[in-house]
């Protein structure tokens, strides 16, 4: 397997509860690349039962966590498809330093690169409010909340009309933490990314439309697309 030459990925970074999922659609399709998702290609290899599949769920059945570089790997072989030919738009990784490291690392020896980083900031107690409201489509991974971004009809995604549920690790007694453990892990990602001159930090703490707005103007994107 060979990673296209020129290859230019974008980091969508932020936070459980920043929004990234409801921007990550728009803005994939603005840049006319595939959105990628780790827990959505671990998943995949898994129900697939390909090689990295069953490598990491025997680190799952373990009790162990997945190492950074199997889920690099599936990156690469993600960014190897037809539909990612110009590159490809990743939610939510890398989370850690290492890897960010792993990523940029396996990126060059194949010909590829990141080119930017889009963290959306949001302040840690909307992040605990947003979060123990979200619900999430168990068909497409479409978020939604109560009261920030209810759906047309309780219950239902308004995208693929698949049933919405909400995630065990969303209710508010647990949210805290996890925002807690987010922001130690990730901030030396941000911080690596703004030393190189790549970050873009978006104000996230406002409405989904002026979110949007900004996520246009800040990558340059096409004033075209449908918003």
């Amino acid at each position: 397997m060979a990673l296209r030459e020129h290859v230019e990925v974008v980091l969508l970074l932020g936070a459980p509860g920043a929004g990234k999922g409801t921007q990550a659609r728009f803005v994939a399709d603005a840049l006319g690349v595939p959105h990628v998702a780790s827990g959505d290609l671990l998943r995949e290899h898994r129900q697939a039962g390909t090689a990295l599949g069953q490598a990491a769920q025997g680190y799952m059945d373990r009790g162990d966590l997945v190492p950074d570089e199997l889920v690099v790997e599936m990156i690469a072989h993600r960014l190897d498809r037809p539909d990612a030919a110009r590159g490809a738009l990743l939610d939510g990784f890398p989370r850690t330093l290492p890897q960010a490291l792993a990523l940029e690392k396996r990126l060059a020896s194949l010909g590829g690169a990141v080119t930017a980083a889009v963290y959306v900031d949001v302040p840690t107690e909307v992040l605990i409010e947003r979060l123990a409201g979200r619900w999430i489509c168990r068909r497409c991974q479409q978020s939604f909340h109560t009261v920030f971004n209810p759906p047309a009809t309780d219950g239902v995604c308004d995208y693929c009309g698949g049933d919405l549920y909400q995630r065990s690790d969303d209710r508010r007694e647990v949210v805290a933490n996890r925002v807690a453990v987010y922001m130690r892990d990730t901030l030396p990602v941000v911080e690596r990314y703004a030393a190189k001159g790549m970050l873009k930090r978006i104000d996230g703490d406002r409405p989904i439309e002026v979110v949007r707005t900004t996520m246009r103007e800040t990558l340059d994107l096409n004033d075209s697309v449908a918003a």
